[in-house]
């Protein structure tokens, strides 16, 4: 197989990993962000933690390959964006640590001051990554000062430009409605009734916010232009697809309006990619020196082994994770036993 051929598959692997982590971590990041609103209760609280208890670190395992094959396949995209995200990411790295801490000390302790503290850590550390990946995405697309040595030549402040920070609140929002929908599905009872009344209250700034972004990234970057007038099935079916959340949710069908908003999620991820491609990371100062999956590659050698692996290894994640679901496929209620 030729190197370029090879390049195009590695990147479409990488656009199919971020797809997957912000379909699954997306509703885990929104499940702590409605943790200390949904209800007062610890034994409500304990069940909505329980509800991504099983799934939450392998969700997590998602942006680790997706991070690894950026290291192995674009190394000079993977150093462009750690060095020039370096504190953004520092950033999102301890809000995960957090979160991570949370959930295991959270029932250590019966203190309801110390449950309560542990309850906004998994909050503050569900949120933190919501925001900066919209924010990190938003600069990739958008583009950031990259020199003629691929060298990322601005600073923090940079990345929070007014395009960028509502990306971040859009993907806040689209998160925590992911997650309370998914709530919807997880619980039963009057814990069911809250995550519905949320959900749908969640609907309208997702949607209004995902909409104002549309706009803006037509206004000021070259993404839709890329696409064309007609930029296909996936960015409409997108929007087609968080629009109808709120009907579903309303006739009580938690399942279709999971689906849309895991839909509306992995669109729009797609479409970032799509109206990147072959660019990685654009650059502000010059389009010449922008990223792309040429300039950035691993040789033709390394790219072969790397898919001989993932050939052999990809599938049996996935029917390992797919397992895990099915096994917690049940809902949580008042006489569920609990382990967080």
């Amino acid at each position: 197989m030729d190197l370029e051929t090879l390049q195009t598959i590695w990147f479409v692997l990488v656009a199919v990993l971020f797809t997957g982590f912000f379909f699954l971590e997306g509703f885990d990041y929104g499940v702590g962000i409605v943790l200390p609103f949904l209800s007062k209760e610890d034994r409500d609280r304990r069940t909505v933690i329980n509800t991504i208890g099983p799934f939450w670190d392998g969700n997590e395992v998602w942006l680790i390959t997706a991070g690894g094959a950026m290291f192995a396949a674009f190394p000079h995209w993977y150093a462009t964006l750690f060095s020039g995200f370096y504190l953004a990411l520092i950033l999102m790295l301890v809000a995960l640590i957090i979160r991570g801490v949370a959930f295991e000390f959270r029932s250590k302790s019966d203190n309801p001051a110390w449950r309560n503290m542990w309850d906004w850590g998994i909050f503050f550390g569900s949120a933190v990554p919501a925001l900066l990946w919209g924010i990190a995405f938003a600069n990739i697309i958008r583009g950031v000062p990259i020199d003629q040595s691929m060298n990322y030549v601005g600073g923090f402040l940079d990345l929070l430009n007014p395009y960028a920070i509502l990306c971040g609140i859009a993907s806040f929002c689209i998160f925590t409605l992911h997650g309370s929908v998914f709530l919807t599905l997880k619980t039963k009872g009057e814990l069911h009734e809250k995550s519905m009344s949320f959900a749908k209250k969640s609907w309208a700034p997702a949607t209004l916010l995902s909409f104002v972004f549309t706009v803006y990234t037509f206004i000021e970057t070259d993404l839709f232009a890329r696409l064309g007038i007609n930029p296909g099935i996936v960015p409409v079916f997108s929007v087609v697809a968080l629009a109808s959340v709120f009907f579903l949710l309303k006739n009580n069908a938690s399942g279709w309006a999971f689906a849309m908003t895991g839909i509306a999620i992995a669109f729009s991820t797609i479409t970032i990619f799509l109206g990147l491609f072959p660019r990685v990371m654009v650059s502000s100062l010059n389009p010449e020196w922008t990223l792309t999956i040429y300039n950035t590659s691993s040789s033709a050698y390394t790219l072969s082994i790397m898919s001989i692996v993932a050939l052999v290894f990809v599938p049996i994640v996935l029917i390992y994770q797919a397992w895990t679901y099915w096994i917690f496929r049940k809902r949580l209620g008042p006489d569920s036993e609990l382990e967080y």
